[in-house]
């Protein structure tokens, strides 16, 4: 914090505006997580993804049969949180990927999303028959969420079939508690968090860079409880 006023400080003398500052100062603090942290969000991601999507689209338009390209923007769409459009070109899919995890763990969460809850469960279970590791445990946490209000003993099932994949992850620990938090199990969220700080210090040097960014937010969210 004193270095931030310190670097405030220096660019108000140089500059003559203290708001036109702290405007540069933020920009250098973007640029600075966007480096060596990744707590805040991208800014040329959404435009990339964006980028992709019209790419796809013009493609689809050109050959309406190219399947790869209707899995990639269903993909995307979720991303974008548009569930209703990514059903759609997912329900076009189900033949060519009959045999795909990825396909059936897609379909299964986009139909949670859009409140589909049975649907929803059968697809992702079946993707996890497929390949029990598909999306690194990821669709156990969605089931968790799902279910967290309905069917809390369902919700903490899952969260404990995600924990027997993931020991090593930062990530995986921070997602862990998360999804305590949504279950008011606060104790048990922040063992979760601190155990994302624990994987986060026994990494090695190469890894920690990817991982910062969820020890970063763990610290943050247990500090909150």
């Amino acid at each position: 914090m004193i270095i931030k006023f310190l670097i405030f400080g220096l660019l108000w003398q140089i500059i003559g505006n203290p708001f036109l500052a702290i405007l540069i100062l933020l920009v250098i603090l973007y640029f600075l997580d966007r480096r060596f942290v990744g707590v805040f969000p991208s800014f040329t991601k959404p435009l990339k993804r964006m980028r992709n999507m019209s790419r796809l689209k013009q493609q689809l338009a050109l050959n309406p049969n190219e399947v790869s390209s209707k899995l990639e923007l269903a993909r995307l769409l979720i991303e974008r949180k548009r569930y209703t459009e990514a059903y759609a070109y997912l329900l076009e899919l189900e033949r060519p990927y009959e045999q795909s995890a990825d396909y059936w763990e897609a379909l299964g969460t986009t139909e949670l999303y859009l409140g589909k809850i049975p649907d929803g469960e059968r697809h992702i279970l079946h993707a996890l028959e497929i390949n029990p590791r598909v999306k690194y445990g990821q669709p156990y946490l969605n089931l968790a969420t799902a279910f967290k209000d309905t069917d809390r003993d369902k919700a903490l099932h899952y969260v404990q079939q995600f924990q027997e994949i993931h020991s090593s992850s930062s990530e995986a620990f921070y997602l862990l508690g998360s999804v305590y938090r949504s279950l008011g199990r606060n104790d048990d969220a922040k063992q979760a968090y601190d155990q994302s700080l624990n994987v986060y210090r026994s990494l090695p040097k190469y890894k920690k860079r990817q991982e910062r960014r969820w020890a970063v937010r763990s610290w943050f969210r247990k500090r909150a409880l």
